[in-house]
């Protein structure tokens, strides 16, 4: 499945319905204990306020998603990660996240997923992609999560 991968800021998710349909139903397949329906809108807004969402694209539709957040350092903070139900189990999110990075890599960017509350096979995945645990030695801003527990994924 040739998936690319596409960004999601507020401009984007305003002047796109099609953007805005694909990206709730993404979140609305969540797992319930991962995103109750009723915050998926919200959610989104509120995320899109000052950060932005990396996005799979097939056949002109997000098939999956990531939240980001860049921190004052550059890094990228992702979390949230889900892939529409009908497409799970194929590689979209393993190739979502190969694709964010490569870009990192491209840009000398840092890549971290606070894991404190993933599930098992989330941190199975990660591991599998080259994210490895880092002791964060950093103070929380409200950038960053505020947890000591963390993998990262450094391009250099």
């Amino acid at each position: 499945m040739p998936v690319t991968l596409h960004y999601v800021d507020k401009a984007r998710w305003q002047a796109d319905e099609q953007v805005r349909l694909d990206l709730v139903r993404i979140y609305y397949d969540a797992p319930k204990d991962r995103m109750p329906s009723p915050t998926v809108e919200p959610f989104i807004e509120q995320h899109l306020q000052q950060h932005f969402f990396g996005c799979a694209h097939f056949n002109d539709r997000l098939l999956g998603a990531v939240a980001i957040k860049q921190a004052q350092d550059g890094a990228w903070w992702l979390s949230d990660l889900c892939v529409r139900k009908t497409t799970r189990r194929r590689g979209v999110g393993s190739r979502l996240m190969a694709l964010l990075g490569e870009k990192a890599k491209q840009d000398g960017r840092v890549l971290r997923i606070a894991t404190s509350s993933l599930p098992l096979a989330d941190r199975v995945l990660l591991s599998k992609l080259g994210y490895r645990p880092v002791a964060n030695t950093e103070k929380p801003s409200s950038e960053t999560p505020a947890t000591s527990d963390f993998v990262e994924l450094d391009p250099r």
